[in-house]
């Protein structure tokens, strides 16, 4: 399975880069082509399940994704969210952490484990590449709108 890790430094408080990057909704306007769709009541939490459709008409995949781990930062304490894809095409999981960064700032670590059923093991490194592209510009995208 691909694995790749992402990071970012941030001049934003731990809350608001927090914030940017668990609002579920708002990953829709970061990644093309993609809806997302949250299957229960907020607020986040462990359990709570949401869904990204990605693609056009019938050429769409589901990534299904459970909450397993969510520990908002709080003061100086970093915060760490872990989903885990439950589709059954897509799977894997991503952890999302956020932590102090430099002059108040916020240091973000994405690491994603993705896995593509019924895709080859051979295609793993090209897999591997576009994820990091496309969720690395996602991440940007979140971080630099409010």
């Amino acid at each position: 399975m691909p694995t790749f890790c992402l990071e970012r430094t941030v001049p934003l408080p731990l809350d608001e880069a927090w914030r940017r990057l668990t609002l579920w909704p708002r990953h829709a306007g970061a990644v093309p082509l993609t809806r997302i769709r949250v299957l229960t009541p907020g607020p986040t939490r462990d359990g709570s399940r949401f869904v990204a459709r990605s693609g056009v008409g019938p050429l769409t995949v589901d990534d299904v994704m459970e909450v397993t781990v969510w520990h908002p930062p709080t003061g100086d304490e970093p915060g760490l969210c872990r989903l885990e894809k439950r589709g059954r095409v897509v799977l894997g999981w991503a952890e999302i952490e956020v932590r102090p960064g430099p002059d108040g700032g916020s240091r973000v670590v994405w690491r994603e484990e993705l896995r593509v059923r019924f895709l080859p093991r051979a295609f793993d490194g090209v897999l591997q590449v576009a994820s990091r592209a496309m969720f690395g510009r996602a991440a940007d995208r979140l971080l630099e709108r409010p």
